[in-house]
């Protein structure tokens, strides 16, 4: 065999790998370009507290007028710290009647520096926290996460009988592997589970090494498909909920298949007799559609259509739903 030979042919079996890491490094910096972002550990505001009990970061908003009030335990995703969004979710709300912590638990001085192998026990010893606070109904607690944070809000309930209510903002019904901004080309080069439990890390799904570029929902999809099959351990066993989920998601989210993923959640739960789960999904909502409204041109405005849709169509979403989510805590909580 010619030397030109076996270098393709060795290529087409190792550059594949290569190809892949190189696509996924570009696909992840063009969105968090030109390296990582730095990670915001956002004050409170009037009305909140900052947190520093039992190792936990968080900012504590309770419900105003000091009153005994259902706790909600807000979780961003993969901004790392405690982001402008959940601690904007935090903040309405408190104002809306609700004691809520937004945690920080990942990003923060002390804490781990990436999304690999995070403990779940930062999440137990937040709700307990939460729980023991004299504005907080301890029989009425609920968990509200976007994203990632949408993620471990579903792993949670499925961990806690006692969550009352879960809200997941374009969440997954799978764990996925870790998540690293500063190093990103690690996705296809072995990077462990997001989360661990007692040590161990918790089952996922690996990346797939043969996404070739685009968008990178292709690379979720593309991971299912290929991993998922051989991973079944990775799927979130929703049924052990016992409080009621809403997902919310979009259609066109470009970072991960959020709608198609509640769907699956939802599916789950009703084939094993699980919780009730309720899709709101937005056909031309993307991935930055959690919280209250932004009025237009106030920041991060400019910044909603960042992982599909449009500002406007994001905009829209979130004051459809907004309303909604409040309403179904109110709902789910006792007072």
């Amino acid at each position: 065999m010619s030397r030109r030979r076996r270098i393709a042919k060795g290529c087409g079996i190792g550059c594949g790998g290569l190809i892949a890491l190189v696509v996924v490094t570009a696909a992840v910096l063009a969105i968090w370009k030109p390296w990582a972002p730095e990670i915001v550990v956002t004050d409170p505001s009037a009305g909140g507290t900052r947190i520093t009990d039992q190792g936990l970061t968080g900012n504590y908003y309770p419900a105003a007028g000091g009153k005994r009030a259902p706790g909600v335990l807000v979780l961003g995703g993969s901004e790392g710290g405690i982001g402008v969004a959940a601690d904007a979710i935090a903040r309405q709300l408190s104002r809306e009647g609700f004691s809520a912590l937004a945690l920080s638990y990942w990003g923060a001085p002390g804490q781990p520096k990436r999304m690999e192998e995070l403990p779940l026990e930062t999440f137990d010893t937040a709700l307990s926290w939460l729980r023991s606070q004299s504005t907080v109904n301890p029989d009425g607690t609920a968990v509200v996460g976007a994203s990632k944070g949408g993620e471990a809000a579903v792993l949670l309930a499925s961990r806690h009988p006692d969550v009352s209510a879960t809200v997941g903002y374009v969440p997954t019904h799978v764990v996925w592997g870790g998540f690293d901004q500063a190093e990103p080309w690690r996705m296809v080069t072995g990077m462990g589970s997001t989360w661990s439990a007692g040590g161990a890390p918790v089952p996922y799904v690996p990346y797939s090494d043969g996404f070739r570029g685009g968008d990178l929902v292709e690379l979720y999809r593309m991971s299912l498909r290929e991993n998922l099959a051989s991973h079944q351990d990775a799927i979130i066993p929703v049924e052990r909920a016992s409080g009621p989920m809403l997902l919310v998601c979009g259609e066109k989210d470009t970072m991960w298949a959020s709608c198609e993923m509640s769907r699956e959640i939802e599916k789950r739960a009703r084939a094993k007799s699980g919780p009730e789960v309720t899709v709101l999904a937005y056909p031309e909502g993307g991935h930055m559609i959690a919280g209250p409204p932004i009025p237009s041109g106030v920041p991060p405005w400019e910044q909603l259509g960042a992982f599909g849709g449009t500002p406007d169509s994001n905009a829209a979403a979130m004051a459809d739903g907004w309303p909604k989510v409040v309403a179904f805590l109110r709902q789910n909580l006792t007072p």
